[in-house]
C-alpha cells in the first residue's frame, strides 16, 4: 500500500481532562474501548431487536458504484423494507448499505438506550444522532462530512475497517473541487499509484472495530469505512467550541453543498469532467511542491 497508515490510540476508558488534552484540543483520533458498557444499546440492539422496533418501514440503499454526475451527491442505488434488509446483510455479503439513517423517528424509545458522553465534551446535536449500516462488501466512500461536526462513531454486531486522513492531506487525496469527497478512480486499500502519484506517502491512521467500539473522529476528518461483517453503526455529532470552524460550516453547506450540487445537476457530465481534471492537477501540483509541509 502506498499510504503510511499507523495504529490508532486505544483506551478503555479515558477522563475528560485526558481527552481534551490529548484528543479533542489537539484534534486527534481515538478509540474508547468501554465508552458504551453502561449503554442498554451495547446488548439490547441484536438484529432481531432492530427488525421487531422499525419493522418494514422501507428504507433507501446505496451501493458502491461511482457516483452518477447527472445526479446530486448520495442518490439512492435501491430501496427495501428495512427488516428484509437485516436479513439480508445477516445472510450474505452484499454492496447495499444504509445511509445517515435517522432510526429514532421510527423508533424513539431507542434513544433511552444511549447516552450522550456529554462528560467528555459538549455541543452534541442531539436532534441528529443516524445510524448507518452495511452488508460485508459494502463501502463508504472516502470523504470528510460536509457540516465538519466531530463524531463519536459506535459500531455494532461486527467488525468494520476504517481508514482516517487528516485534512491537510485533501489535496493528495484529489479532493473533488467545491465537494468533501475524493475522486473515486482508485481503491483506497490498492491504489494504483502509477496512476494517482500523489497519493504515495500520504499519512494516515487504520483502525478495526468490534462490537462495542466507539471512534472519536475530529472535525475535518477525511474516513473511508468497509463494514466486514454485516453490521451497523451509530454516529454522534457535536460542535467544535471554535466559532471559525462553525463559519466554515455554514460555507460549506451553502456552496459545497448548494452551489454545487446545482451546477452538477446543471452541467452534468462536463462540470463532473471538469472537477476530475481539476482535482488530478491539484493534487499534482502538491505533490511536486512536497506539500502538506
Amino acid at each position: 500500500m502506498c499510504f503510511i497508515l499507523n495504529p490508532i490510540d486505544t483506551v478503555e476508558n479515558i477522563s475528560p481532562e485526558d481527552f481534551k488534552k490529548n484528543y479533542l484540543d489537539p484534534r486527534r483520533p481515538l478509540v474508547i474501548k468501554g465508552l458504551t458498557k453502561s449503554w442498554p444499546a451495547r446488548e439490547k440492539w441484536t438484529p432481531e431487536y432492530l427488525k421487531q422496533v422499525v419493522g418494514n418501514k422501507v428504507v433507501p440503499l446505496y451501493d458502491n458504484s461511482k457516483a452518477d454526475p447527472s445526479k446530486p451527491i448520495n442518490s439512492r442505488a435501491s430501496e427495501m423494507p428495512f427488516d428484509e434488509y437485516i436479513d439480508l446483510i445477516r445472510s450474505q455479503p452484499t454492496e447495499l448499505r444504509i445511509f445517515f439513517f435517522n432510526i429514532f423517528k421510527q423508533a424513539p424509545q431507542l434513544l433511552d438506550d444511549i447516552v450522550l458522553p456529554k462528560d467528555l465534551m459538549g455541543g452534541f446535536l442531539e436532534s441528529m444522532p443516524a445510524m448507518f449500516f452495511g452488508g460485508s462488501n459494502s463501502v463508504t466512500f472516502l470523504h470528510y462530512d460536509i457540516d465538519l461536526p466531530h463524531i463519536f462513531h459506535t459500531h455494532f454486531g461486527g467488525r468494520k475497517h476504517v481508514i482516517l486522513f487528516e485534512n491537510k492531506w485533501k489535496r493528495r487525496l484529489y479532493c473533488i473541487p467545491n465537494a468533501t469527497y475524493a475522486l473515486e478512480d482508485y481503491d483506497v486499500l490498492n491504489p494504483d499509484v502509477k496512476k494517482f502519484p500523489a497519493l504515495d506517502g500520504v499519512e494516515g491512521i487504520e483502525v478495526f472495530l468490534e462490537h462495542g467500539d466507539t471512534l472519536f473522529m475530529p472535525t475535518g476528518y477525511w474516513h473511508w469505512m468497509k463494514y466486514i461483517d454485516g453490521s451497523y453503526s451509530l454516529s454522534l455529532r457535536a460542535w467544535d467550541a471554535s466559532l471559525t470552524r462553525k463559519a466554515a460550516s455554514v460555507y460549506n453547506l451553502a456552496v459545497k453543498g448548494g452551489v454545487d450540487s446545482a451546477l452538477k445537476m446543471l452541467f452534468k457530465e462536463r462540470y463532473a469532467k471538469f472537477r476530475e481534471e481539476l482535482a488530478i492537477k491539484w493534487a499534482n501540483k502538491e505533490l511536486a511542491e512536497g506539500k502538506p509541509f
